[in-house]
């Protein structure tokens, strides 16, 4: 056992691997942002723009790898990790210029672009944040800080650098801007800011995890007003990112669970859900349904409203619209789409009933009894039988009301039978139809 684990700490040691002062100074510099860098992340952020106005995404993820974005977001984490206030200092004030310019350059660019965007899927994406663009950020980040220590370099920095998508959301910024959709821009530059705080925290554990020398000053003083200044800074980008997690992993779960509670739901009665919205409106979660056809009834309701329970969606979450009309935004591929859905599911719940339906019918036959059959064997036993028929029922026990499954037989003969012949017959019925619940009553 004790060789394995030494095995395995072997495996996943990166001492052997790292250069810690090559990448210290390969951060440093990498955070510069002049001559070069200006006109790269200007021309980066306009090929991003581009790719986002065509939707084209092979443009997109060309302008993600242009861009010198991961530079500052990695100088800083390694400053909070390594005590370094100049470091994050110049860090954070480069970023935020490279900020300023991607988003005055991303809306000159949409105020002055002739082309319309009729379906822009990419840059709606990149509006509403994601449990999965915190995680991407958190992994990238250390992916990021690992591949700058690796004394051989390969191509994981481009990777990252498409993974983390920093350059989309600020040209989103921009879009927002020059159209006037603050809502947008809003969202998007919330999206940037969580991808920048978890990549710089990623950078400042793993900076901690590998030991980066830590900066040391001679003025006791000043060493520890440096300490307390990035212990703060530290913990206003910690708290804040924390709550943002919870707050995206709830928003996250609740559209998980409402898109499964309209998919269950897609028909009610007369009436199926045509159109749904799920949004957030401050901390609360709510989802919008629309309906087609006949008005739901207080009892129809209930039971949808009682559906909801299931997936964790209170009442106060669910507002119906019976009236039929559409949200301005619902393209008229979306609207044909969910019609499609809502047959589909019809559908299935059709071929659902016609499947129990031929399972019972089949059931009923395997049950059925040839009487007439039944009855030609009987009369070769029995030449004088007069009449017969047989049913099968259900007998009760009075004592407990328990019921089992009965066969009844009625025959009548030219001249009665004694108590043996009948109960000869009986045996016989019993073998012939492989019952034990069987009864000859002789009239």
């Amino acid at each position: 056992m004790n060789k394995f684990v030494r095995k395995f700490k072997d495996i996943v040691s990166l001492s052997n691997y790292i250069d810690i002062e090559t990448a210290c100074n390969n951060i440093k510099s990498g955070i510069e942002f002049r001559g070069p860098n200006v006109w790269i992340l200007a021309f980066a952020i306009i090929i991003a723009s581009v790719g986002l106005n065509v939707n084209s995404i092979p443009v997109i993820i060309g302008a993600m790898l242009i861009s010198p974005l991961m530079g500052p977001i990695i100088g800083l984490g390694l400053g909070l990790g390594i005590n370094d206030t100049n470091l994050l200092k110049q860090a954070l004030k480069n970023l935020c210029i490279m900020v300023i310019i991607s988003i005055i350059a991303s809306s000159l660019y949409f105020l002055v672009s002739p082309l319309e965007m009729e379906n822009p899927t990419e840059l709606l994406a990149r509006t509403r944040p994601t449990i999965y663009d915190v995680l991407i950020a958190l992994f990238g980040g250390m992916a990021g800080i690992i591949e700058t220590t690796r004394k051989e370099k390969g191509t994981v920095l481009a990777g990252v650098a498409i993974a983390t998508a920093l350059m989309p959301p600020l040209c989103t910024v921009g879009y927002g801007i020059a159209s006037l959709n603050f809502k947008y821009a809003a969202g998007a530059l919330y999206l940037f800011f969580i991808n920048s705080v978890f990549i710089a925290l990623a950078t400042y554990v793993t900076a901690k995890y590998l030991k980066f020398p830590v900066v040391q000053m001679t003025d006791y003083k000043k060493q520890q007003r440096m300490k307390r200044q990035v212990a703060i800074t530290v913990i206003i980008l910690v708290v804040p990112s924390i709550l943002t997690a919870i707050s995206v992993i709830e928003e996250n779960n609740f559209r998980h669970n409402a898109i499964r509670f309209v998919n269950e739901n897609k028909s009610i009665a007369q009436s199926y859900i045509y159109d749904y919205s799920i949004d957030r409106d401050g901390n609360k979660n709510s989802v919008q349904i629309r309906l087609a056809g006949e008005p739901l009834s207080d009892g129809e309701k209930a039971l949808l409203l009682k559906s909801a329970e299931k997936y964790g969606i209170e009442t106060s979450q669910i507002n119906i619209i019976e009236n039929g009309t559409s949200r301005e935004d619902l393209s008229e591929n979306e609207l044909i789409q969910n019609i499609l859905d809502r047959s589909d599911a019809s559908i299935k719940e059709k071929d659902s009933l016609i499947n129990s339906l031929n399972k019972e019918l089949s059931l009923y036959k395997e049950k059925q009894i040839n009487s007439k059959q039944i009855a030609k064997e009987v009369i070769a036993q029995f030449p004088d039988l007069k009449s017969f028929s047989i049913a099968r029922g259900e007998s009760v026990k009075i004592e407990d009301l328990s019921s089992s499954e009965k066969i009844l037989v009625y025959v009548s003969f030219s001249n009665n039978k004694n108590t043996e012949s009948i109960k000869k017959l009986e045996n016989w019925l019993k073998v012939r139809l492989e019952s034990d619940n069987i009864s000859v009553v002789q009239q």
